[in-house]
């Protein structure tokens, strides 16, 4: 039996892909605990791992959104909406982050910590102490690395010189926004007894291994992955705070049924939320609405043929929805996919315009900005239900991905670089590129 140790964060999607993972190992008899938010406890529980809360970390008592402390959505751009998150949770809280893990690790040794990308403060705890430990991303790259597309706009693989001076700009202004936090994070390394980094993302480079928890075929992947880093699949649980699903719609009802699911953070949804229920409202169709837990039933209007809920494990709608439309974010998209059900992206931030694009691409869906009014959400629709070929391009796209899924090295892998023959370190995780 190894012991591992899970740090993440109450994030909408951070935190479900992390608890399945936990739950495979608590069920292969390994020792696992989960550090993350005040209000992930009873998930984690139930995934068979000891909880431990942050407490010098930001922490959030629950998941409604009184308790949002990132205020990510209000910003003018997504670069300022990040730039937000860098100073709220990814860099500003480094040291706090760092000296739980520590006070933690103290307490109980860890075989391997596992990681959060987000989490810059776990990496720089585990180094001050020699501890390996691993990164792990439940989506597409956050982060700059060589051969990957520049997060943030939403762009696509570069065809002309003018595309390619497009990326190294963007790549050039998200290394710059990141740095920005340099200085205070080399103060937190000085505080741990650690050199200064060149650059914030170099923190990255002293774990064991990063893992990508996507598919390499929704990605725009390099031809070759740099060194430690690997596709491995997504992680495709639902979470554990989704209530029993069973359909309010008589079983005689043939009408198509669409999945809306935006984020299960507050990204000031309500009105779109309210837009896709005008619009679907006056078509031959139905429609369940899941809130995730944000946005209360009541702020949202539905309809004869539109039912809102709060929440519902999404793969048992999926089964019999013929699409869906939604804000991006990877998990949703991801289950999407592999039940082959294309997509109406309306992109609210994040990593959600780059998700949309890489929809687009593949001819699995399409992207409306999230300022667009009732009709142009209609024809939208009306086109996804009556084109076959973006049903196809789904169900192509959505069997490569559950493939991923379903041969994921992950588990295995983290076994192996657990274990004592691994302690030099390097070698193992190369066997886990697919």
């Amino acid at each position: 039996m190894k012991s591992f140790l899970f740090a993440t964060f109450e994030g909408g999607g951070s935190v479900t892909p992390m608890l399945g993972l936990t739950r495979g190992l608590a069920a292969r008899g390994h020792r696992v605990r989960v550090m993350s938010d005040a209000c992930n406890r009873p998930e984690a529980e139930a995934a068979g791992a000891t909880f431990v809360p942050w407490t010098r970390a930001p922490s959030k008592a629950g998941r409604s959104r009184e308790y949002d402390t990132w205020d990510d959505w209000s910003q003018d751009n997504p670069a300022d909406g990040f730039a937000n998150l860098m100073e709220n949770l990814i860099a500003g809280p480094a040291l706090a982050f760092a000296e739980d893990v520590l006070d933690e690790l103290r307490r109980e040794p860890a075989d391997l910590v596992i990681a959060s990308e987000m989490l810059f403060g776990v990496p720089l705890g585990c180094e001050a102490i020699g501890q390996r430990h691993v990164l792990l991303g439940v989506n597409i790259p956050l982060f700059p690395m060589p051969g990957f597309i520049p997060l943030g706009p939403g762009l696509a693989p570069p065809r002309t010189e003018e595309e390619r001076a497009v990326h190294a700009e963007v790549g050039a202004g998200s290394r710059q926004m990141l740095n920005a936090f340099l200085p205070r994070f080399n103060e937190a390394r000085a505080a741990l007894a650690l050199p200064p980094l060149a650059d914030i993302c170099d923190q990255h480079k002293s774990a064991e291994a990063f893992f990508i928890a996507t598919a390499r075929a929704f990605d725009f992947a390099p031809d070759v992955l740099p060194a430690k880093v690997a596709y491995v699949g997504p992680l495709l649980s639902d979470p554990a705070w989704a209530k029993p699903w069973r359909s309010p719609f008589p079983s005689a009802d043939a009408r198509p049924l669409a999945l809306v699911a935006f984020s299960t953070t507050f990204q000031n949804q309500v009105g779109v939320l309210q837009n896709v229920v005008d619009a679907i409202a006056s078509l031959p169709m139905r429609a369940i609405v899941t809130l995730g837990g944000p946005i209360l039933p009541e702020e949202v209007r539905g309809a004869e043929n539109v039912v809102v809920i709060e929440s519902a494990p999404h793969d048992a709608i999926l089964r019999d929805a013929s699409l869906v439309i939604t804000h991006g974010g990877h998990g949703t998209v991801m289950k999407a996919l592999v039940h082959g059900r294309p997509l109406l992206v309306l992109p609210h931030g994040r990593d959600q315009e780059d998700n949309a694009t890489r929809v687009e691409a593949r001819g699995a869906g399409l992207r409306l900005a999230r300022s667009a009014g009732v009709g142009e959400i209609r024809a939208a629709v009306t086109r996804l239900l009556e084109e076959d070929s973006f049903a196809a391009s789904a169900r192509a796209l959505g069997a490569l991905i559950a493939r991923e899924a379903a041969n994921s090295p992950l588990l295995d892998g983290l076994e192996q670089l657990a274990s004592p023959a691994n302690s030099a370190g390097g070698e193992a995780q190369l066997a886990y590129a697919l």
